[in-house]
């Protein structure tokens, strides 16, 4: 959850100030043998677990700041730290982030961008 300018933070970085909106997904990982059986219309698998996921929505950043951010943006894994409203605690995690871009629709004006960040273990 987004509670205050240091509730999440990326390579020790805060993202407050940067951000805009904060989307926080939790995808079930079911395994290969998962889906409908064909007779009783159930459904049956294995369950991976659940794998968190944020997408962070960035304002319009000076080249300065995304000077800043874009080593995070690029490398291939963070340590990431968000509220976990299920957990009612502080979860650091691993994660990976997905491609990012920037837009400048007028020189040297970059537009705002979005990024998101998946778990690379399943929540405990």
């Amino acid at each position: 959850m987004f509670i205050n300018k240091d509730s999440i933070v990326i390579n020790g970085v805060s993202m407050g100030k940067y951000l805009v909106e904060a989307q926080f997904l939790y995808p079930k990982l079911w395994g290969s043998d998962t889906g409908r059986e064909t007779l009783a219309g159930t459904f049956g698998g294995t369950f991976k677990g659940v794998f968190p996921k944020l997408v962070l929505q960035y304002r319009k950043l000076t080249q300065t700041e995304l000077e800043l951010l874009s080593p995070i943006f690029d490398s291939p894994f963070q340590t990431l730290t968000y509220y976990d409203t299920s957990k009612k605690a502080n979860i650091t995690m691993t994660t990976y982030s997905g491609d990012w871009a920037v837009i400048n629709k007028t020189l040297g004006v970059n537009e705002g961008l979005q990024v998101s960040f998946t778990s690379t273990s399943k929540r405990v």
